[in-house]
């Protein structure tokens, strides 16, 4: 097998191979944070970890680019932690198990971390090279991006220089990002209440699985199933002909991802135990049949198991089921502006079952403030009308495209000498970082630029190994390009 140090451009993918060895989910960076500070203070490098655990590190310009204008090279330290149920594995103490399938870089049963490790990487393997020109740089690395954009909120006026920034998580080669969604976390609360369970009840476990998931940003409108709506829909069209009492309702694992696994906990009357079955067998087939391109390996199994201390009792359960049915989730407008993008959607991410009531998170996500508003009030009448509550937090905005962008300029004139063809000029669904750099830096001319990465957000997340040498060479052609400073 081709080792992942071999690939080209080496620098970087020695710094991958180094960046997958070290644990570095989400709010667990500080084992890779300190590595890197620990790598820079030996080279001598000038850095400061902000308040937040922010790094900012500076290298001077190389000889004779002295004048130019600073650049800041970004990227995010924090890797989605998810895995297949059959996956033994723990993200804050087991390596990533990286390797080459021919002309992608995948991961073992695990998300790979190419976002943003792959931008991550090429930021430091341009920190340590002596070869390569450009002007005067910082590398900003913040915390926290996948699970609360933590490092990007926190980043203060004051503590970069740079007139330039260079995003490095996008995910398509070829594409140069000028826009973004920006987006809001709701929790909705349904309460609970609670009864024994009659000894004549069997129990049973429904699980949903094999789903593709992703990025609810980026794959959003690729008609994917969400397992959490799906076992919404299995439960509001058989719960009362089964008689069956809800135990628990478990799903999803992170906001930003599409659900690709959840279960039910239930039980149903002994004499329902063969009607049970036959509903379980005609839905798998239903859904098998709708999803059998977007997800052909989406499958429900279903398990006896032993009896839960107590089930939901019944205008409880009528209630959330409702809601949890009812509620939107997907694409819930194309933008007129950007052909072809998600303009607002939303995400069911994840429902876990506690004492008090079952939390429902999801995550909007709009290029407009409107958009987001419009979801948030779906939202909030939704859990009006089944006696439960909503709250948003977590808000954060879009990045509005810039036409007049000079970098963007630079960097499509470049692509173009570079390759002989025409990069596309995209605004991207998903959210990056820059709309929050605004706020602190709002003269800062920024891009978005990356290799071509798939299924981020999922354990199929892969990144084509041809792309990440097209994407190194346009950002240091880009970096020898930059102009003097005024």
């Amino acid at each position: 097998m081709t080792a992942l140090n071999q690939l080209y451009p080496q620098p970087l993918w020695q710094w991958f191979e180094t960046i997958c060895s070290i644990p570095h989910p989400s709010k667990h960076e500080q084992m890779l944070s300190q590595y890197i500070q620990d790598w820079v203070s030996e080279r001598g490098f000038e850095f400061v970890e902000d308040h937040v655990g922010n790094l900012i590190i500076k290298k001077p310009a190389t000889a004779g680019m002295e004048d130019r204008k600073t650049v800041c090279i970004q990227a995010h330290l924090d890797m989605v932690p998810q895995k297949n149920n059959d996956k033994e594995h723990d993200f804050t103490k087991d390596p990533i198990q990286a390797y080459v399938d021919g002309d992608w870089v995948k991961a073992d049963g695990t998300t790979l971390g190419a976002d943003n490790g792959i931008g991550m990487s090429s930021a430091l393997a341009i920190l340590g090279s002596t070869d390569i020109k450009h002007g005067p740089l910082e590398i900003l690395l913040t915390i926290d991006e996948e699970a609360g954009m933590t490092g990007a909120f926190g980043l203060q006026a004051g503590v970069l220089e740079a007139d330039i920034l260079i995003n490095t998580d996008s995910e398509q080669e070829g594409e140069i990002y000028m826009g973004c969604a920006g987006g809001v976390d709701a929790e909705i609360k349904v309460p609970m209440a609670w009864e024994g369970v009659e000894s004549t009840q069997k129990a049973f476990k429904l699980e949903a699985k094999g789903l593709k998931g992703g990025h609810s940003g980026v794959n959003i409108h690729m008609g994917r199933g969400n397992a959490n709506k799906l076992l919404a829909r299995f439960l509001f069209g058989h719960a009362d002909e089964l008689a069956l009492e809800l135990a628990s309702f478990t799903g999803g694992s992170l906001r930003n991802a599409i659900p690709r696994e959840a279960d039910i906990v239930f039980t149903v009357p002994a004499e329902k135990i063969e009607l049970l079955n036959q509903r379980v067998d005609q839905f798998d087939g239903i859904v098998r049949a709708e999803l059998a391109i977007a997800d052909p390996s989406t499958s429900f199994t279903l398990t006896e198991v032993t009896t839960p201390e107590r089930v939901m009792a019944e205008d409880t359960q009528n209630d959330f089921i409702a809601l949890l049915n009812a509620a939107p989730n997907g694409v819930i407008r194309m933008s007129d502006d950007v052909a072809g993008v998600v303009e607002t959607s939303l995400n069911v991410g994840v429902i876990t079952t506690e004492d008090e009531c079952v939390n429902v998170l999801c995550l909007i996500r709009s290029l407009i403030d409107s958009g987001r508003s419009e979801v948030e009030g779906m939202l909030t009448a939704l859990a009006q009308l089944g006696g439960a509550e909503v709250e948003f937090s977590g808000a954060y905005p879009g990045w509005k495209p810039d036409n007049s962008s000079a970098v963007m300029a630079l960097v499509n004139e470049t692509y173009h000498d570079i390759y002989k063809r025409e990069p596309d000029i995209m605004v991207i669904h998903a959210g990056l970082e820059c709309g929050l750099f605004k706020k602190p830096y709002p003269e800062m001319d920024m891009v978005s630029i990356g290799p071509t990465i798939r299924y981020p957000h999922g354990p199929d997340e892969k990144v084509l190994i041809e792309t990440v040498g097209q994407y190194w060479e346009l950002l240091l052609a880009v970096l020898e390009r930059i102009p003097a400073k005024n």
